[in-house]
């Protein structure tokens, strides 16, 4: 597909009561088509990997075709300025989480920018820190324990952050790194139990959570079983 092409696709989807529909659930992009992601999966899916065709994309601005852009980017021709570049132009937590999903944590540069970002003040800035390490615990199966214990302590030290999609994410990762396997599940209990004593509100709904879930008979179960 050509970009005039995805263009005149997207506009015809157009549907106005899913940009208020997504609105309650805090998605607000400065420039929307209101287009589910099963249609944009199906357009990417017809498009394939094409670089050019992904930088279009995300120079047009709106949010599907920035989440667009992330699906069709091959990720060996991403660049750390084109990482820096696209994270710099986030302006919503389902641009952010599918730019990690589908095109961020599969660069050599991942980890990297876990460590850069988490210290960046931009709300969508630092959640790309958390939420690349949300998905790299569910998609990088051979790393060792060790690499994702290196991030207890970003996880720990942002735990005050307040701002809602900034604590939501902390407590994604923390809680995804609690599931890989026994012995994380552990630490990442006696991570949240520290955070459990810090005195801020975000701190305790973050550990809360995470003890709730990460102790639960489900994930216990399905950790035994591993």
């Amino acid at each position: 597909m050509q970009f005039e092409e995805i263009i005149t696709e997207l506009e015809s989807l157009s549907n106005l009561e899913d940009v208020e529909g997504r609105a309650r659930f805090g998605i607000n992009h400065t420039k929307t088509y209101g287009v589910r992601m099963p249609e944009l999966r199906r357009i990417a899916k017809t498009a394939g990997k094409d670089h050019e065709l992904a930088e279009k994309l995300w120079n047009a601005g709106y949010g599907e075709t920035k989440i667009l852009a992330g699906l069709i980017e091959d990720p060996k021709m991403v660049t750390e300025d084109q990482m820096e570049n696209w994270v710099s132009g986030f302006d919503s937590w389902d641009v952010c989480d599918q730019c990690c999903i589908n095109l961020f944590r599969k660069t050599p540069f991942a980890r990297q920018k876990v460590f850069e970002w988490s210290t960046r003040e931009g709300e969508f800035v630092k959640r790309a820190a958390f939420a690349m390490i949300a998905v790299l615990a569910v998609h990088d199966k051979k790393a060792d324990d060790e690499k994702f214990e290196e991030f207890f302590p970003l996880i720990i030290r942002e735990s005050l952050d307040n701002r809602n999609f900034v604590k939501k994410a902390v407590n994604w990762a923390l809680r995804q790194i609690g599931k890989r396997n026994i012995n994380l599940n552990r630490r990442a209990v006696e991570i949240a139990e520290e955070i459990s004593t810090i005195d801020s509100k975000s701190a305790k709904w973050i550990a809360a959570d995470a003890i709730r879930e990460l102790t639960g008979e489900k994930v216990q179960e399905r950790l035994k079983k591993k």
